[in-house]
């Protein structure tokens, strides 16, 4: 007769526990930007929404701006980074690509045996890593999780690209994920549409004769604007209106919507669509730190926050999308 296996533990209700994040320390204006792509300051602005955005120096490393998120995060929600025993990050710029930016994390806060991995979801990484934190809590094969969304967007941006140059920079958000006496992430909703892959991606692929061969371009990110509005301005509400639906929550529960920091218009576009209140805030970091892709999420939400325009235990609703077109959306409890 089969052996029936023994589980970890009873399921358990998960919430984000505390938040952290590591801005880099050079702020670029769109004055120094424009003569780059070709246009002026207001028209970086007006089209996008951004105004400054920031770039990591050489020592602000990858794992650098993580770990000093994480640590933030781990204060935050008052815990140990003892406690940490894995690590979910997100991201699309590690580009050793092995060992993981997650082991390499874990190792540096002091966890030598926690698990640590990494998630390729592109600008929806955050919610993708945020929904694995929840179920990974949830089930029982962990106790506290470190979410993460890291970028380093300046190491694969080619600045005088018009497309790209001026909207896209670098940053790391974190939250610890654990046990709570209630619920405080909703169900994912998620998916990908591989047809619109084309829509943005990389230029080609990280070769090692790139490094010895001066003559041959190094892969950057490449994007076709507007590609990606359409896609989300006609996507994103269905979607987001499904996460609400799967949490149990309306429009009016809600006090803040969180999108990807992509583009202010897509924001702008997507809360008009979801018919949200006035008293509903919706983030706006991307006006002073561009599109940071998996960190913009975790970066948004630590500025209001900061600026007490959401308090701990206020609803938002998140949603993330990027390349693939991959996305993700949950309703959660600020923490």
């Amino acid at each position: 007769m089969p052996v029936a296996l023994r589980r970890n533990s009873a399921p358990v209700t998960a919430r984000m526990l505390g938040l952290g994040v590591y801005r880099p320390s050079t702020v670029v204006d769109n004055e120094e930007i424009a003569p780059q792509v070709g246009r002026s300051a207001a028209w970086i602005e007006s089209r996008s929404g951004i105004r400054q955005r920031r770039f990591a120096t050489d020592e602000e490393t990858l794992v650098r701006m993580s770990v000093t998120a994480a640590q933030k995060a781990a204060a935050a929600a008052g815990i140990d980074v003892a406690e940490i025993d894995c690590v979910v990050a997100a991201t699309t710029t590690h580009l050793t690509q092995m060992p993981s930016l997650g082991s390499m994390v874990a190792y540096q806060i002091g966890r030598r045996t926690a698990a640590g991995f990494d998630v390729s979801a592109a600008c929806a990484g955050f919610c993708h890593a945020l929904a694995l934190g929840h179920d990974l809590v949830a089930a029982g094969s962990s106790r506290y999780t470190l979410v993460l969304g890291a970028e380093r967007i300046s190491d694969i941006l080619d600045r005088s690209d018009p497309s790209t140059a001026f909207l896209f920079a670098d940053g790391a958000g974190a939250v610890v994920v654990g046990p709570g006496r209630q619920a405080g992430i909703g169900p994912v909703v998620w998916g990908s549409d591989g047809s619109r892959a084309a829509a943005v991606g990389m230029t080609g692929y990280w070769l090692p004769e790139l490094q010895r061969d001066p003559e041959r371009a190094w892969p950057v990110l490449g994007m076709s604007g507007w590609r990606v509005f359409r896609w989300a301005t006609s996507e994103l509400a269905p979607i987001a209106r499904a996460a609400m639906d799967a949490a149990g929550v309306t429009a009016r529960d809600l006090s803040a919507f969180i999108p990807h920091q992509a583009n202010l218009l897509i924001s702008q576009a997507v809360a008009t669509a979801l018919e949200l209140g006035d008293d509903v805030v919706v983030a706006t970091d991307i006006r002073e730190s561009g599109n940071t892709s998996a960190a913009s999420i975790p970066l948004a939400m630590d500025r209001l926050l900061r600026q007490n325009e959401v308090t701990s235990g206020d609803l938002a609703l998140l949603i993330g999308f990027g390349s693939g077109m991959v996305y993700a959306a949950q309703v959660v409890e600020i923490p």
